[in-house]
């Protein structure tokens, strides 16, 4: 099995650092009947925190969170990975972009335990295209 790369969009809040707050979030998003095609959640420093949405119904996802009194930011891309699961399969896609000159800002991975993997890539905006170049976007 190849990999598969596929580009995706992603909606984000920021949000406090605290318990719960993602648990309340997701929650939200789950009783409104919004299915998520992936979900991260890193720090930013100072106390907040950024979710990252990743769905095909952004619109239903903003008209939620407006409900909830929050204001996404968005849509940002990002490069949602899978393939057969190998010893170096994350390092590669890093390797790539390195060679290209593009940082990651965050990336979290899984193996399935039946020998595949789901990758989630984050590159800074301004360094999308370059990165989309590299996987042999054009």
């Amino acid at each position: 099995m190849n990999d598969e790369i596929k580009i995706v969009q992603y909606l984000s809040v920021h949000v406090g650092d605290r318990p719960g707050e993602g648990r309340r979030i997701l929650e939200h998003v789950s009783e409104q009947g919004i299915s998520l095609l992936g979900f991260a959640a890193f720090p930013l420093g100072d106390g907040q925190t950024e979710l990252s949405f990743i769905t095909d119904r952004t619109e239903k996802l903003r008209e939620a969170a407006a409900d909830a009194g929050m204001e996404l930011h968005g849509p940002e891309r990002a490069f949602l990975i899978s393939g057969e699961d190998q010893v170096g399969s994350f390092h590669r896609h890093h390797l790539t972009l390195a060679n290209a000159g593009v940082n990651v800002r965050s990336a979290g991975g899984t193996s399935d335990g039946k020998g595949h993997y789901h990758y989630l890539l984050f590159v800074e905006p301004v360094d999308f295209d370059k990165a989309a170049t590299a996987f042999d976007f054009d």
